[in-house]
């Protein structure tokens, strides 16, 4: 699996099996990304990632990777874990994923509705 930022200057690859596949309400991700943040997690030592990511602490609790050219927010990592997830809309190709749950519910946007089915997750 291989993807980029909007502008091209940071590219991320990885050959493991992403898992945790959600969308993300809370009121960060809305505000970093505008709507929503979907995203797949691996190992951290799975995740190859090439070029200028300013790394973001956006809170204690988590570390957020940017593009300084174009701004894009491709990953996000808890403090402390060996995991990272990558944003699923920042993928090159066809990912072959299914979002598995929506997280902070509870935060989201009263401008849309969550109507997939999906478990909801305050």
């Amino acid at each position: 699996m291989h993807g980029s930022c909007a502008c091209g200057a940071i590219t991320f690859t990885t050959d493991a099996t992403p898992f945790g596949m959600s969308v993300c309400h809370c009121q960060q991700c809305r505000k970093m990304s505008g709507y929503c943040w979907s995203s797949a997690q691996v190992a951290e030592a799975d995740l190859t990632i090439a070029g200028p990511v300013t790394w973001f602490q956006s809170s204690q609790r988590a570390r957020r990777g940017i593009c300084p050219t174009c701004g894009a927010f491709l990953f996000w990592q808890g403090a402390g874990e060996t995991e990272i997830s990558f944003a699923l809309g920042a993928v090159d190709a066809a990912t072959g994923l299914k979002l598995e749950k929506h997280i902070f519910t509870a935060e989201k946007g009263d401008y849309y509705a969550i109507a997939d089915g999906l478990p909801q997750k305050d």
